[in-house]
Order: C-alpha cells, then structure tokens, then sequence
C-alpha cells in the first residue's frame, strides 16, 4: 500500500503500518514530540526548581501557537490541561447572582453538556437549542438570547456530525446586545478548518478548545481565548493567576493579573508543553497551515464520502450523512444503529475508527495516502455485508 510523503515523521505511531481513521479524535503526533519530552525530564532533572524558566518559554510558545490559529495576540490566550477546568474557571466568573440563564445547544460535546445538567439540576435554566438543523441554528440561538440570559455557549463545529456551525457573528451580537457572555467551542475547527476572530465577528467572544484532536498536540493543551478587555474574577482560582503579584500581595482584596492571566491555574506538568511547542514548530515547518489542512482535510474526506458512495449500501443499515463539503469539518459521519459493532469489527483488520451514539465517525489525517483512505472504505463494505 502506497505511503504519503509525511507518514516517515510519525514512525513511532506507525501511521503507514495501521489506518487511523481517529484523525478528529486522537491525531498521531509527529516524532518530535517524543524528542521534546525526552528534554523535558532532562531539563527537571538537570535544572530542579529552576525548569520552570524554560518551562514558561515552551508555555509561551504554545500561547503564540495557537493565538495564530484563532487570528489573535498570545497575550489573550490562557492555558490548561483539558477544556473542563477552563470552562468551569469561566463559569466561575460569571455573574450568576445577577442572571441565571445560559443558552446552548443539543448537540454540545460532554464538557459542556454535563456540566451544564448539573447546573440545571441545582436550580439554573439552561436552555437547548435544538442542533438540527444547523443551517439556521445561530439565528435560532440569537432570537433565544433576552435579558435574562447570562451566557451562550456554543460549538463552531458540531462533534456528532462535523456540520460548521455558521453566522455565530449573529449570536455575538445578540450577547452584546443583551449584555450576555459567548463561549464558543472550537475544538473540532481549530487547525482543520480557518478559524478568524475577527472575520467570524467573534473579537468579543471567549473561544475554548485543545491538541489533542487536529492539533497533534497531545493531551494537556488547552486554551481559554479571552477578549483583551475582560476584566473577570474567576471564583474559582489558581495561585498562577496572580503569580506576578506574589511579592506585592498583601491581606485583602484577591489579586488578579489582567486579562487571559487571570484565568491561569496552578502547578501542572509541563511536559505537555513541550511536546506541543514542538509540534507547532513541525507544521510551520511542513507548511501546514490551517488553509492547507482545510485543503488536505476536503480531498480526504470528499474521497471517504465518494467511495462510500460507490459501496451502495443498504440504507437502512448505513446512510451518509449528507452534508456539502463546504459546510462538513475534519471527519465522515456515517448513521448507523450498528455504530459500535462497527467500530469493533473494523478494528480486527487493524483500521480505527470510533462511533458517537448512532454515528460512525471516520476521520482522516495528513499522513494518510489516498490508497489507505479507498481501502478503508473498501473494508468498511466487507464488514457491511456481514452485519
């Protein structure tokens, strides 16, 4: 089977060996992200205390990374381990005194979902927008927003699906207009599809999301985009927050450093860092721009759907979700009531995918030849006919 040209840098993953098809979920990482936690133990182990110096530069590069793929200054850009704790900082900040309603969506990924249940389960109203459909759902979300509501939160790409959720320009200005905070979750756009702050509308919005999916960053790399005005004290906090302030500090008043810095957290380990700055270092290199993901991501995928396509399967046991190219994001999504079953037979001859309720979902990468795509939808048929 034919390799692509970038698979020699993901050896360690043997990405030309097995067929990842979890390139929405889980990317392989590219070698040096290996290296560069090999030099994070050398570096505790040669400097002790004194590696947090280099563990803030490699912080700082992460910021920069992916400040670059929102459109916007690393200065507004805090980071933390998974997008939970960086939701639940935000939410902390919000002034639930005074409102007690938050706007989302039905199709919202679990972070958001559950937490937002449990609010609801101790007396907050959260109101969903039903997801489908996606082409009119920012306008139904901004007619939802009133002067009660205290945040939207919202996904740019839907996970179930892949749909882009478009015109959230228009949910931005609602919040404003109603004086509600917008969370947009751009975990599956971010570095597959062209993600701009400012010709999306969305300058005034928090944007969260991570690596671990198109990134190839790996666990431990999230980020909270943070408007560069916010003056917001998160009630729940981390000393980091006011890290720059701790010889200065005194009884009284919690401090808080400006902006994104307020939302920072406490200890963690840096080695995730490393590895990403790394990483964002690799793509630069390889010329792997969000445009040339997004390009490489709509051949990938419009060749998934095509052979998908040409198996004229029983509908009633697999259909294509048909959603235009233009508007679908990293990944295929297939409905099936056996999903699962899938799942499971495709990995007996080693292809791996994943399944979201009655979605299977098949996400390709960048090191991943056509050749490998068309024999993965060629064995999807194979185990079709036998279900």
């Amino acid at each position: 089977m034919s390799e692509n040209e970038l698979a020699r840098h993901y050896s360690r993953f043997r990405v030309a060996e097995r067929l990842l098809l979890t390139g929405h979920s889980h990317q392989a990482w590219p070698d040096v992200g290996f290296e560069a936690q090999q030099r994070a133990w050398l570096d505790a182990a040669e400097f002790v205390d004194d590696k947090w110096a280099r563990a803030e530069q490699q912080a700082a590069e992460v910021r920069a990374g992916f400040a670059r793929l929102l459109g916007d200054a690393p200065e507004n850009i805090a980071l933390g381990e998974n997008t939970h704790e960086l939701v639940i900082r935000w939410l902390s900040a919000l002034p639930f005194r005074d409102r007690q309603r938050i706007v989302t969506t039905d199709g919202e990924f679990h972070t958001i979902r559950r937490q937002l249940d449990r609010l609801a389960e101790e007396g907050i109203e959260v109101v969903k927008v039903p997801a489908a459909s996606v082409e009119d759902l920012a306008e139904r979300l901004a007619r939802a927003v009133d002067d009660r509501t205290l945040a939207v939160m919202v996904s740019s790409v839907l996970f179930e699906t892949a749909e882009i959720v478009s015109g959230l320009d228009r949910v931005a200005a609602a919040c404003a207009a109603q004086g509600a905070a917008l969370l947009v979750d751009a975990y599956h756009h971010l570095n597959v599809v062209p993600f701009d702050l400012r010709t999306m509308g969305l300058e005034n919005a928090f944007v969260t999301g991570g690596g671990y999916k198109y990134c190839q960053l790996g666990e431990g790399n999230c980020f909270l985009r943070v408007p560069p005005d916010c003056r917001l004290r998160p009630v729940l906090t981390g000393w980091f927050a006011e890290f720059e302030m701790l010889a200065a500090s005194a009884p009284g008043k919690v401090a808080y450093a400006p902006g994104a810095a307020a939302f920072a957290g406490a200890t963690y380990d840096p080695t995730s860092h490393y590895r990403a700055a790394a990483v964002f270092d690799f793509h630069r290199a390889q010329g792997l721009t969000p445009a040339r993901l997004r390009e490489i991501s709509q051949h990938q995928v419009g060749l998934l759907a095509s052979s998908f396509r040409d198996l004229r399967a029983d509908s009633s046991l697999a259909e294509l979700q048909d959603v235009p190219i233009s508007r679908r994001g990293g990944f295929l999504a297939i409905h099936t009531l056996r999903a699962a079953e899938i799942v499971r037979a495709l990995r007996e001859v080693a292809i791996f995918a994943d399944a979201r309720g009655e979605t299977l979902r098949l996400g390709p990468a960048p090191y991943l030849s056509d050749e490998q795509l068309v024999h993965a939808i060629a064995q999807l048929g194979h185990v079709l006919k036998r279900i």
